[in-house]
């Protein structure tokens, strides 16, 4: 709702001063490139996107996420308990994990939504618990190995080696998940002792 609000203020007062400094005609053909941009980036990425997405139900309909979560488990273990006696929990989250891993945010959301369901508290239905905020900060700040859609995304826009930025990603990735981590479980403590 805010960020509707930004993006609607934003056009406004963008549209306000290309009639004040008389730059319509440029505004315009700016407003068509970036559209016809917006769709190219958009059917380059579907290919990828579709393929990752249907290999992630293929992976949770054949039970590997289930086998993927033996290596993972030691990590999702700890940062997710629930997830060692609910066995569909830990599908999901392994899953996710993969996926992100990857770097296929857009094919591991569903999996996300799948172990957000799992982890809902039925006596406070609306109140997210510890498990779920840790969810959450993995999956904006996922660790990835393999930045799949940025490095699409890259393709698309007529980059030679997509590839080329991986130490970088590896790099923040891991500092960002855990910074992310760390702050989820500093407020948790802070909020408990509140």
């Amino acid at each position: 709702m805010v960020l509707s609000r930004l993006w609607c203020v934003c056009v406004l007062f963008s549209v306000f001063c290309s009639l004040l400094f008389h730059t319509g005609g440029e505004a315009g053909t700016a407003l068509l490139q970036g559209a016809v941009s917006a769709v190219t980036v958009s059917v380059s990425l579907a290919g990828p996107l579709s393929l990752w997405s249907g290999l992630g139900n293929l992976m949770q309909t054949l039970g590997i996420s289930n086998i993927l979560y033996n290596p993972l488990k030691p990590v999702l273990g700890r940062l997710f308990p629930s997830a060692k006696r609910d066995p569909e929990l830990a599908g999901a989250l392994s899953a996710n994990v993969c996926a992100n891993l990857l770097g296929l945010g857009n094919a591991a959301t569903p999996m996300g939504i799948q172990a957000v369901q799992r982890l809902v508290n039925p006596q406070q239905p609306h109140q997210a618990t510890d498990e779920m905020c840790r969810l959450v900060v993995m999956n904006t700040a996922s660790i990835q190995l393999l930045p799949t859609t940025v490095a699409a995304v890259r393709a698309g826009a007529g980059c030679a080696t997509p590839f080329d930025i991986l130490p970088c990603v590896w790099v923040s990735s891991i500092l960002s998940v855990t910074a992310g981590l760390s702050a989820a479980n500093l407020l948790r403590r802070v909020w408990r002792d509140v």
